[in-house]
């Protein structure tokens, strides 16, 4: 105990400077500690700059604070030199087995502050203070100290990696730029991470959002697990006063149907247990690869990130799939409708006949989903016949081809006033509302954004609660300059792949999919969504040009 005294007390009186304690102790007014003359000669560095910091917490300060002598921690920085404790660094400053040591330090080594990806070392923090005041060594990238910086460099060319091959899909230095991967697709280290960022942020809404999913399911299965036991009591209660009036004669079906209520209760109720810890279970993945990927975006080494994102980034997909939907039954009613039954027709002939009770057995509908189509053919089965709606047409929209082209106009069109029409945007929806499995496809020219949307989004204005994509009642893919974005809830998500003039989308309503395509040739998949829709959908477009709801029957 004494030992962890001493230890304390070297921590709280030790400047961090000079590693000593403390002499002619100044306090700044961040709250940290100096000696006068370590502080003075630390500002004295930048006086150039007229900006002074904390050599501990980087706090500025302006104009040059003046300094005062802190009469009690001098006082306590004497007292703790009397009692023979010399200056010496507390042993938790030194580094230990798991630590990162400082490379500069000699003899027994100090714990690593940062690490530099430029010098690539680490130093403590009495050897970092060049990184903040030299010019040169201020613009280097210091991270969090790392034992794998020897990863950042090239074993062909002995070269710091700041490249990033996207071909090889492998970190790279300059030199290896100008040879064997001469004419690849490169970009620099830290635009790929930033790339990739994007995409291990899509990969976490998702689980957020199967985790939500999951979680809505295991509440409905508690839910009708407590309908099933409530259910399953009355039909005992009330089958035992019915039996109570046959006497004895009726004593053996009454515990007959008992036991059999019971058995049907258990296997139901158990089977929903089942289904619920499975729940849990995929949840509990799900927050455990949550905080994997988090832990990973939180990385500040870029060809770390790199060197670890290919294993975790990838989403497993579920080894079983279901959406629970409960149909309104009567569980167990039928049970005293049927006993009932009996006490009123049977009474004469009771001794000669046995009754089984045939009980409706209750179950959860668990929607085991049918396998995504995957050719175009497949996708074909599942095509709608969907036109273009003239009430929300805006004004300088020329619909034709039987509602399935529309055209962008400089003159307004003859349509009547109408509460469906979109007043600020160039915009329409389809006639019919959408659910189920639905593909269509969109030939487009110029500007068109190709959308789906709630019915009761909002059409007058032209603010974006009424413009495809900019709201959460619509999502949108559009074609601009040199690639495709894909807007929700006035989020631009990039989007890579073949230029097509022809886009097909497919939905999944009940299974909350929503899915882009490329259609030239081959049939190549642009975005995909995964969510929960809580409305029908209607298909939309937003035209600059011109735009074409496909025949595909």
């Amino acid at each position: 105990m004494a030992q962890k005294g001493v230890q304390l007390e070297q921590e709280a009186f030790s400047c961090s400077i000079c590693l000593d304690l403390l002499k002619d102790p100044v306090t700044v007014s961040c709250g940290h500690s100096f000696c006068m003359e370590c502080l003075q000669s630390h500002w004295d560095k930048e006086d150039e700059k007229k900006l002074y910091s904390c050599p501990q917490c980087r706090q500025t300060f302006t104009p040059r604070p003046v300094l005062q002598k802190n009469t009690m921690l001098a006082v306590l920085a004497e007292e703790l030199k009397k009692s023979g404790l010399q200056a010496a660094p507390a042993d938790h400053c030194y580094a230990g087995a798991e630590d990162v040591a400082c490379d500069i330090c000699t003899g027994r080594k100090l714990r690593a502050q940062k690490s530099c990806l430029q010098c690539l070392a680490s130093y403590c923090q009495n050897h970092l203070q060049p990184h903040f005041q030299a010019a040169p060594l201020k613009k280097h990238k210091l991270v969090e100290p790392s034992k794998k910086l020897q990863e950042n460099v090239c074993s062909r060319h002995d070269e710091v990696m700041k490249m990033f091959c996207r071909t090889d899909q492998q970190s790279i230095c300059s030199r290896c730029l100008l040879g064997k991967h001469k004419g690849h697709d490169t970009v620099s280290a830290a635009a790929e991470k930033a790339k990739r960022q994007r995409e291990l942020e899509v990969s976490r809404q998702n689980i957020q959002q199967r985790i939500q999913n999951r979680e809505k399911d295991v509440k409905l299965l508690q839910q009708e697990a407590e309908a099933i036991n409530r259910s399953a009591d009355k039909a005992v209660e009330d089958s035992q006063e019915i039996f109570a009036q046959l006497i004895r004669l009726m004593e053996k079906q009454c515990s007959d149907v008992t036991q059999q209520v019971r058995s049907q209760q258990e296997s139901q109720v158990s089977r929903f247990k089942e289904l619920e810890e499975k729940l849990r279970q995929e949840i509990a993945e799900l927050k455990r690869k949550d905080g994997e990927l988090q832990t990973l975006s939180q990385t500040q080494d870029h060809n770390q990130f790199l060197h670890d994102y290919p294993s975790l980034s990838a989403l497993k997909r579920p080894t079983r799939s279901f959406r629970i939907h409960i149909r309104p039954l009567r569980y167990f009613e039928d049970v005293t409708a049927a006993v009932s039954a009996v006490r009123d027709k049977l009474q004469d002939v009771l001794r000669k006949t046995w009754i089984n009770f045939s009980l409706t057995r209750t179950e959860v509908d668990v929607l085991l989903p049918q396998p995504e189509p995957k050719t175009r053919e497949e996708f074909i089965r599942y095509s709608c016949d969907i036109t273009l709606d003239p009430n929300t047409a805006f004004k300088h929209l020329l619909l034709s081809d039987g509602n399935r082209e529309a055209k962008r106009m400089r003159q307004e069109q003859s349509y009547p006033r109408h509460p469906d029409r979109f007043t600020g945007w160039s915009q329409v929806l389809s006639r019919k509302s959408l659910t189920g499995r639905c593909y269509w496809e969109v030939e487009w020219r110029g500007d068109v954004y190709v959308a789906v949307a709630y019915k009761n989004i909002s059409r007058t204005g032209d603010g974006n609660d009424c413009r495809f994509g900019y709201n959460d009642k619509s999502w949108a893919l559009d074609w601009y300059d040199s690639g495709y974005n894909f807007w929700y809830n006035n989020v631009q998500n990039p989007v890579s792949g073949p230029r097509s003039s022809r886009v097909g989308v497919y939905l999944d309503h009940r299974a909350g999919i929503l899915s882009f395509y490329s259609i030239s040739e081959t049939m190549t998949l642009l975005h995909r969504v995964h969510t929960t829709f809580t409305q029908p959908l209607h298909a939309g477009l937003w035209i600059w040009d011109t735009a074409k709801i496909c025949k595909l029957k």
